[in-house]
This record gives structure tokens, sequence and C-alpha cells, in this order.
């Protein structure tokens, strides 16, 4: 009668050792128990900076890179992006795109063709590009079909690089909350300027960058925090300057974008936030693509020509391009 249940016990022993456990952490967060929210995610696919996560298919150099723009918003639009385009690829730009049109220009400028959309049925063709850019895109972007095409693309080794508001995207998607690095955007406090700190200086997308510089941006706080992640920059929390007490939290100049709904009064606790570890870009390989990643972007300013006409335009142009061309294969990634 007593060896079933030792037998059970052994093997509920077992199971009990080999099972995740959501309240254990495999992988040493950076910024202590503040960072370890929800734990260490599991989205069932490979993750992480080791290349064997990447699928290195044999594939012909190409002649002229060419890299996808995204900015469909189904919910709140960040002024940047301006009128919502038209159907269709390329169509024509208004004076307020900012985004489509100087993203356009940066990569003229680094001969990469750019094409750009905000129509989903253009997601369902990915296999002509090097790399898709998602930038502040909202809320449930994708269909069905263009979910499919996306996660097939990254299995044929493709390329993604989420900028910004994409962290405010497709939250009900697992496999996008993975792709994101297993981030995810939770809030953020009033636009203010800041030190940007560079964490690994020998990617493609810091590579030269000053150590610190400043820059002007929301900050995202990030619920859960990136794991298995190669960290690239943070922002150094110490560095912020005062805001007016006016300014509510997740106001960007006191001016609620579209959309925005102001938030209650918690009740069940503070806002977070990332103490002495707050990541701003990131990469890793994800479901055998390339992933990079970057929370910076949110004002128009950030392209401007040089620093003197916005702190850190210089710095944010040169990481999100180095960020591409890793992503797409012309420099090396994520090392």
């Amino acid at each position: 009668m007593n060896r079933p249940i030792r037998v059970i016990s052994a093997a509920l022993l077992l199971s009990a050792l080999v099972a995740p456990n959501s309240g254990a952490f495999a992988q040493s967060v950076p910024g202590g128990p503040l960072n370890q929210n929800l734990g260490d995610m599991d989205y069932g696919v490979c993750r992480g900076t080791d290349p064997k996560c990447f699928h290195d298919w044999p594939r012909p150099k190409p002649t002229q890179y060419r890299v996808l723009l995204f900015t469909h918003t189904a919910g709140p639009r960040h002024a940047d992006l301006g009128t919502a385009l038209a159907a269709g690829l390329n169509p024509p730009l208004n004076s307020d795109n900012v985004v489509q049109r100087e993203m356009q220009k940066l990569m003229t400028a680094n001969g990469i063709q750019l094409d750009y959309t905000e129509d989903v049925k253009v997601l369902s063709r990915l296999n002509a590009y090097n790399a898709v850019i998602f930038f502040s895109t909202s809320r449930d972007a994708l269909d069905d079909d263009a979910k499919t095409a996306l996660r097939q693309y990254m299995r044929a080794g493709g390329g993604f690089v989420g900028i910004h508001n994409a962290f405010g995207t497709l939250y009900n998607w697992p496999y996008y909350e993975g792709l994101l690095g297993g981030a995810n955007y939770y809030d953020h406090g009033p636009e203010r300027s800041g030190d940007v700190v560079i964490q690994d200086a020998k990617d493609a997308s810091t590579l030269g960058q000053p150590a610190r510089w400043g820059f002007t941006d929301e900050w995202y706080n990030l619920i859960p925090f990136p794991t298995h992640v190669r960290f690239l920059a943070t922002v150094d929390e110490k560095s912020w300057k005062p805001v007016s007490p006016e300014q509510e939290p997740r106001l960007s100049r006191g001016v609620p974008p579209a959309g925005f709904i102001p938030p209650a009064q918690s009740v069940v606790g503070r806002d977070p936030g990332h103490g002495d570890f707050h990541p701003v870009a990131w990469c890793q390989y994800y479901d055998g693509g390339k992933a990079w990643l970057t929370t910076l972007g949110h004002d128009a300013g950030d392209f401007a020509a040089s620093d003197s006409e916005f702190a850190g335009a210089t710095e944010f142009q040169k990481l999100i391009v180095g960020g591409i061309k890793s992503a797409m294969g012309a420099e090396p990634f994520c090392r």
C-alpha cells in the first residue's frame, strides 16, 4: 500500500524540480528586486543573446538593403506621426508626417531603401525586406494574417526594430511581447530631459557614441522587465530635471494625446520605476530572427539636424541607424 504513495511522491518531487516556477528568476535581473516584476516570462520560443536562436540560412548578399516602416495606430497616435496615411505602400505624405518623412531621409542618407505604410494588408508580404520597423504603432495594429506573416518572417531569420510606442502595441499577443524582449509598456511620467548612459559600447548602435548624452523623452516604465537580452543603454533617473507640479503622470508636456484617459489615483500601490537600472535600448535573437529595441523616440525634435536644435538628436539618429543596420544584417548584431 505504501509503495504507490512513495512513487507518486517521487514523481511530484521531480515535477516540482523541473517545472517552471513563476516565483523564481532564472536570470539575475539588473537593478535588483525593483525590476523583478512578474518573474521570468516564458514565450515558448528560442530567445536570448546566443546566435543559436538565429536561423542563419544561406542568403545572397543584398545589392540594395530594403526596410519597411510601419506606423499604423489603432489607438492613441503620437503627434510626430502626423495625419493617418492612406492605404497602400508609400502613399503621399503631409507636412505633419514627421517620422515617415525623416526616416525616409535618414535611410536614404545611409544607402537604405525605405518603404512606409500604415496598411495592415502590406504586412502580409514581408519577405522582400531585410528589416521591419515598428515606429510608435499602437494597440491592436495587426490582423491575424499580418500576425502570421510577422511570425513566419522572424522564423525565416528576419530583422525587427521596435521604436518608442512599438511598446504600446499588441498588449494581448504574448508572441509580440516576447519579441520586445519579454517587456511591455506600463506607463511613463511627463516628458523631461535626462541623460542616456551607454551600457554596451561595442554594439553597432552604440559604437562611437558618447558614454553619456542628454536627451528628452517620456522614459517608459516597463512591466514585464526585459530578460535574456543584451542591454545597450539606460537612462540615469538621477539626471531627470524637475517638472512643474501641474504636469500629471503620463502626460506629455501637459497635453494628453488623442484617446488618452487620465488614470485615477492608484489605491493599490505606486507607479513602477526602475531605480538604478532603467533600460532604454537592448537587443536579442528571437524565434529565428533578430530584434533590436528602444523605448526612445517620442518627440519630433529627435530628427533635428543637430544637437543644438534638440539635445541628443544626433545620438538618437545614430542609435537607430546602427540598430536597423544590425537587424538587417549589414552590421554585426547584438555583440
